[in-house]
């Protein structure tokens, strides 16, 4: 085996054991994650999971690591290059409503962000940092946007970012418990209508 197909078959081990951890931590948490289950799920050696992380901690690191990857490629880059301000905003808004309701192959049990943190928000170390970090990220987007809408006009001057950044959070948090929870199909067209009336503009759709 040449040293190049040794280097690209190990990556896309690494790969295939990473898509396995964030689905099962969607479902059953970051502590769900042993080396025994991923070797069992996915045929191989716990030796062979082993000598890709080598702790359970690396393991959950690299399966929030994967989340956000997947959660950029399917959330946040379709509109990236949107107009910034409202237009993006709102696309960003969508397409985080559509990823929540309808990812199920990588996240059968909704999104891993919402599960890691209720399962690490009491604890400290680098898991519970790592999925704060991604989680402010996320709402950073938001504010952005907000500023750059208030400073276009394309929403009232006293509309502070930071506050409705907050509470479109706590939506997609509601969003996903309603989902998860609850079985709520009705949840992502209640979520567009919150959305509707927290930036002040009337829905489009009717939904």
């Amino acid at each position: 085996m040449s040293p190049r197909k040794s280097v690209a078959e190990a990556r896309r081990t690494r790969e295939r054991i990473i898509e396995r951890s964030v689905a099962i931590g969607s479902v059953e948490g970051l502590e769900g994650l042993t080396i025994g289950r991923l070797a069992s799920d996915l045929g191989m050696s716990k030796a062979g999971v082993l000598g890709h992380f080598g702790t359970k901690q690396a393991l959950q690191l690299a399966a929030l690591y994967g989340a956000s990857g997947l959660f950029s490629r399917l959330v946040w880059e379709p509109v990236a290059e949107l107009p910034p301000g409202l237009t993006r905003l709102r696309a960003f808004c969508e397409a985080w409503i559509v990823y929540l309701h309808e990812e199920r192959t990588a996240f059968p049990g909704g999104c891993l962000f919402v599960t890691a943190s209720m399962e690490f928000d009491a604890r400290g170390g680098p898991v519970h940092d790592t999925v704060a970090r991604f989680l402010l990220r996320a709402r950073r987007i938001l504010v952005n946007d907000l500023r750059i809408a208030v400073d276009a006009g394309e929403l009232p001057p006293g509309t502070e970012p930071e506050q409705v950044a907050f509470e479109m959070h706590g939506l997609y948090l509601g969003l996903n418990q309603e989902l998860q929870l609850f079985a709520d199909a009705t949840a992502p067209a209640r979520t567009r209508r919150a959305l509707d009336r927290l930036l002040g503009t009337a829905s489009r759709t009717g939904n």
